[in-house]
Parts: C-alpha cells; sequence; structure tokens
C-alpha cells in the first residue's frame, strides 16, 4: 500500500471547507476526490431513494465520524 492510500488515512469530518457537519467533505478527503462531486453525488443518491435513507445515514456519519484535528 502507498502512503497516499485511503485505507492508511483515519476517515474523519473536515472542519475546513464544510457545508453542514463536514461529512461529505471528509469522505471526499479520504478518497482524494473533489468535495463537490462527492457532495452532488450524495444529494443524487439522496433524492433517488426518497430522501429517508440519504438523510438517515449522513445523520449517523455525522454522529460516528470523528472531526478532523485541524
Amino acid at each position: 500500500m502507498s502512503i497516499d492510500d485511503p485505507m492508511r488515512r483515519p476517515l474523519t469530518r473536515v472542519r475546513q471547507g464544510k457545508m453542514i457537519a463536514g461529512v461529505c467533505g471528509g469522505l471526499a478527503k479520504w478518497l482524494g476526490w473533489d468535495p463537490t462531486l462527492v457532495r452532488l453525488g450524495y444529494l443524487v443518491l439522496t433524492v433517488l431513494s426518497a430522501a429517508f435513507p440519504g438523510l438517515l445515514i449522513y445523520i449517523l456519519l455525522w454522529v460516528l465520524m470523528p472531526q478532523d484535528k485541524q
């Protein structure tokens, strides 16, 4: 595994550049993706799943993901 491998970095919510709780930003940082694309993907999946599962998963991640130290 390389140093930039996402599995080596902890999954945390971001403080800088967050929109609501930093969940999508944290996932984007962990995966090395653009935060805007992660947010748009989350929005599309939430709308297509009748909103409830997407909102529930977001709230669970908000509670379970620690906030980064920066």
